[in-house]
């Protein structure tokens, strides 16, 4: 049996930082789950499945589907006494199966079951502090880019500047940062480092809606990165093409590298 499993969306950038944890410090990952308009149809259980027709009808799991999800969602009592928001991607962890929820507390869960400690800071514990932090920042910018990339195709003035102002703070805080380390945190790769460059890979998808957000009124944010952020950019790319992350992550930003 795996350490940690988790039932979430697929593909899911937010859950590849568990999977990337995972493999730098031998950790057994194991996810479990659908497209996203597929798990209405599934029961969020530890022991997540596909539900039959009639299994649904009179299922005593149904609920009201509401942050990101629409109709019934069926979620068992013991999944809702781990994950009380009811959210995914949603975590287990250990023998007792504890919910972990919150894709950068997974990725620390997945850490703190290694005995390779580094990457969390090993035992120096302003590091770790600092790693948090960044951490943190990675959070809050994170939270921004959900609401404007749900809302891409119909954006308003006040979400578009509000992510533009998100964009700026988050960013020369990392350019900064890697002006001065060779990683975000220092000197060692970190949980900071895998976290950006999953988060971040899904900010990009911005790419993805040149014509939309032109017809709207609205330059795609990132437009200029390349020059106005290039250390940012390295970094993103270099780590990226390492094992750990391309087997994981797989073409996600090959159209970005070209």
């Amino acid at each position: 049996m795996s350490k940690i499993r988790i039932f979430s969306y697929l593909p899911n950038p937010r859950v590849w930082k568990a999977v990337i944890t995972g493999k730098l410090c031998n950790v057994e990952v194991e996810v479990i789950g659908d497209k996203p308009r597929n798990l209405p149809n599934w029961l969020w259980d530890y022991d997540a499945r596909i539900l039959e027709e009639e299994e649904k009808q009179n299922s005593p799991h149904k609920l009201e589907g509401k942050r990101g999800f629409t109709g019934n969602l069926f979620k068992t009592s013991e999944f809702l006494n781990q994950h009380p928001f009811g959210t995914v991607p949603a975590a287990f962890v250990g023998d007792n199966k504890i919910g972990v929820f919150e894709s950068n507390s997974i990725m620390r869960a997945v850490s703190r079951m290694s005995s390779l400690t580094e990457l969390y800071g090993g035992n120096d514990s302003s590091l770790t502090s600092r790693i948090d932090s960044f951490l943190d920042a990675n959070l809050v910018f994170s939270r921004e880019h959900q609401v404007y990339i749900l809302s891409i195709e119909n954006l308003n003035s006040y979400t578009y500047d509000r992510m533009k102002s998100a964009y700026e703070f988050y960013l020369d805080g990392i350019e900064l940062s890697l002006s001065n380390n060779k990683y975000i945190a220092g000197d060692k790769l970190s949980l900071a480092d895998i976290s950006f460059v999953c988060d971040f890979s899904q900010f990009l998808r911005e790419g993805h809606y040149v014509e939309s957000l032109a017809e709207q009124g609205f330059k795609i944010i990132s437009k200029n990165i390349k020059i106005s952020h290039p250390k940012t950019v390295h970094h993103l790319i270099e780590l990226s093409e390492r094992n750990e992350f391309s087997s994981v992550m797989g073409s996600y930003l090959e159209w970005f590298k070209k």
